[in-house]
């Protein structure tokens, strides 16, 4: 009895491969072994770095948060100290971008946490 072989099956996996590699530089985008190799480097890329950019955003707002309130005359770290203290329940993103697109409602933030 003859082997059986589905090649339906291994096709459909390999186009899936290929369709992931689409884009990438020489051997990369249609040699399905290097191909593989690259797609795994790459979502373990795309993995790590989802986590690096809440890390880098994060840093970011910090930044901008520190450049708004030193032009109130405090450092960034004695703002957050008083928007805590205050309890005002604005997270860093949108303190952030109010200190940098609407600098009149960040002045009125930073004199109701004096």
């Amino acid at each position: 009895m003859p082997r059986s072989v589905n090649s339906v099956a291994s096709r459909r996996r390999r186009k899936k491969l290929l369709k992931l590699a689409k884009g990438y530089w020489g051997k990369r985008k249609n040699v399905l072994t290097i191909a593989k190799h690259t797609i795994d480097k790459g979502l373990g890329y795309a993995y790590r770095d989802r986590k690096t950019k809440k890390r880098n955003f994060r840093s970011l707002w910090i930044m901008r948060i520190n450049a708004g309130s030193r032009l109130h005359g405090y450092s960034y770290s004695q703002f957050m100290g008083l928007v805590h203290k205050k309890g005002l329940a604005l997270n860093r993103k949108v303190l952030a971008d109010m200190a940098m697109n609407h600098p009149e409602t960040f002045k009125a933030i930073v004199d109701s946490v004096k």
